[in-house]
C-alpha cells in the first residue's frame, strides 16, 4: 500500500534520531554529515516556511493543468462544468502518484497536490448530489484515508478525521429532531470507542511509518470527546440546530449532566496525562479547564472580570506548583527536568562509541601530549641520567 521506499522511510527515521543526538551535543557535526550522507533519504522539507512556499507553488502549478485542461473543455459548456472537478481531483492524484514515484514526501509539492485532490473530489461529488452533505462527507474520508496509507500524509489523516466526524452528525441529522437531540451522546460514544481503538493500534503497530498519523487520530478523539457533551457546544447547538429557546429560569435537557462532563473531563484528562505521562494530553487538559472556565463565565458573570481574573490565576499558580512537585523527581517520561537530549554531556563519548561502532567510524587520536616523556633521571627505558 505504501507507495515509498520503506529502507528510506527507515533512514529518514535513523538521520532525524542523529539530528536530535547533534542537537543535543551527543555526536559532532562530522559525525552527523557522515550519517546523513550514508543513509540516502526521500525529499522532504523540515523549514515550514520552505515547504509553505513549496505549496503554493505546487498550487500554482496544481492551477496551472486545471486551467490548460479547461480551455479545451469551455466549448462542451454545462457538460464539461459536470465532470471537470472529476478530470482536476485525477489530476491531483496522478500529481500526487508522480511526485511519490520521483521520492517526494512532506516536501510542500506533495501536500499542494494532495489537499487539492481531495478538495476537487469533494466539490465534484457536491455537484453530482447537489450538496449532499453526507455522501460528500463519505468520499472526502475515503479519499483523505487513502491518502493517509499510501502516501503517509499526516494532514490527509486530520482531514479524514474532520469528514468522518461530518458524515456522522449528517447520518444523525437524518433521522430528524431525535437524532439531533441525542447527537451529543452518540459524538461522546463515537469518540470514546476510537480514542480506544486508536490507542490499541498504536500500542500493537508493527511499522511505525503510520505512528504520527494515528497520533493525530488519537488527539483528536479526546478533543471530539469533549467537545460533544461541553455545556456550551451542547446549549448552542440545540438553539441551532433545534431552536431551543432557553427562557430565565430554565435549562437544557440534562444540563447538571452537561455541567458535570464540562468540568469532570478536563480533571481526568489532567489526572491521566500525569499518570501515563501523556504530554499531548497534558496539554489538552490545560485548554479543556481553560474553556470550561470561559463556559461558565459565558454565560454566568458571577465575579468582576478583575475578580476572576486573580482568582484564576491562583487557580493556575496552584495546580502549576502541585504539578512540578510531583514531577520533579521524575527520571524519563513526563518530568519536570530538562530533557536529557538537550545540554547534556553525561552521554557524549558512550553515545559517539555507539555511533562509531555502528557506522565504522574510527576515533580520533590525539597523538600530542601537554606531557613530554623519554629521558628521566631513574631506571626505565629512555633514562638518562638527569630529571
Amino acid at each position: 500500500m505504501i507507495v515509498y521506499n520503506k529502507q528510506l522511510l527507515d533512514n529518514e527515521v535513523l538521520v532525524d534520531e542523529a539530528d536530535a543526538l547533534f542537537k543535543g551535543g551527543f555526536i559532532s557535526k562530522e559525525q552527523k554529515k557522515f550519517i546523513e550522507k550514508e543513509l540516502p533519504v526521500l525529499k522532504s522539507q523540515s523549514n515550514i516556511l520552505v515547504r509553505l512556499g513549496f505549496f503554493l507553488l505546487g498550487c500554482l502549478l496544481f492551477g496551472s493543468i486545471c486551467g490548460a485542461i479547461s480551455l479545451f473543455g469551455l466549448s462542451a459548456e454545462n457538460a464539461f462544468f459536470q465532470i471537470c472537478c472529476y478530470i482536476f481531483a485525477v489530476v491531483g492524484f496522478a500529481g500526487v502518484e508522480l511526485l511519490a514515484n520521483q521520492e517526494y514526501h512532506n516536501h510542500g509539492l506533495d501536500d499542494a497536490f494532495i489537499l487539492n485532490a481531495l478538495l476537487c473530489l469533494g466539490v465534484a461529488i457536491g455537484i453530482t448530489t447537489e450538496g449532499y452533505e453526507m455522501v460528500i462527507a463519505f468520499f472526502v474520508a475515503a479519499g483523505a484515508f487513502f491518502m493517509f496509507m499510501r502516501y503517509l500524509h499526516v494532514l490527509s489523516m486530520l482531514v479524514f478525521c474532520l469528514s468522518a466526524t461530518a458524515f456522522l452528525f449528517f447520518g444523525m441529522f437524518e433521522f430528524g429532531d431525535i437524532g439531533k437531540a441525542i447527537l451529543p451522546f452518540v459524538a461522546m460514544i463515537f469518540a470514546g470507542v476510537f480514542y480506544f481503538l486508536t490507542k490499541k493500534m498504536m500500542n500493537r503497530l508493527s511499522e511505525s511509518y503510520y505512528y504520527n498519523g494515528l497520533l493525530l487520530a488519537n488527539s483528536f478523539c479526546l478533543v471530539l470527546f469533549y467537545l460533544s457533551c461541553n455545556y456550551l457546544v451542547v446549549r448552542e447547538l440545540s438553539a441551532e440546530l433545534l431552536g431551543t429557546e432557553v427562557k430565565p429560569g430554565t435549562d437544557i435537557p440534562f444540563a447538571y449532566f452537561f455541567y458535570a462532563f464540562t468540568f469532570i473531563v478536563p480533571v481526568l484528562y489532567l489526572v491521566q496525562a500525569l499518570k501515563t505521562k501523556d504530554r499531548i494530553m497534558l496539554w489538552l487538559s490545560f485548554l479543556a479547564i481553560a474553556f470550561s472556565i470561559y463556559t461558565i463565565r459565558f454565560y454566568h458573570s458571577v465575579l468582576p472580570i478583575e475578580v476572576a481574573l486573580t482568582l484564576g490565576g491562583i487557580v493556575l499558580f496552584a495546580i502549576a506548583y502541585f504539578s512540578i512537585k510531583k514531577l520533579k523527581e521524575k527520571e524519563s517520561g513526563l518530568t519536570f527536568k530538562p530533557d536529557r537530549i538537550n545540554h547534556s554531556d553525561s552521554l557524549l563519548n558512550a553515545e559517539a562509541l555507539v555511533v562509531a561502532s555502528t557506522f565504522g567510524m574510527k576515533p580520533e587520536v590525539k597523538t600530542d601530549s601537554p606531557m613530554e616523556f623519554g629521558g628521566g633521571g631513574f631506571s626505565g627505558g629512555g633514562s638518562e641520567g638527569t630529571f
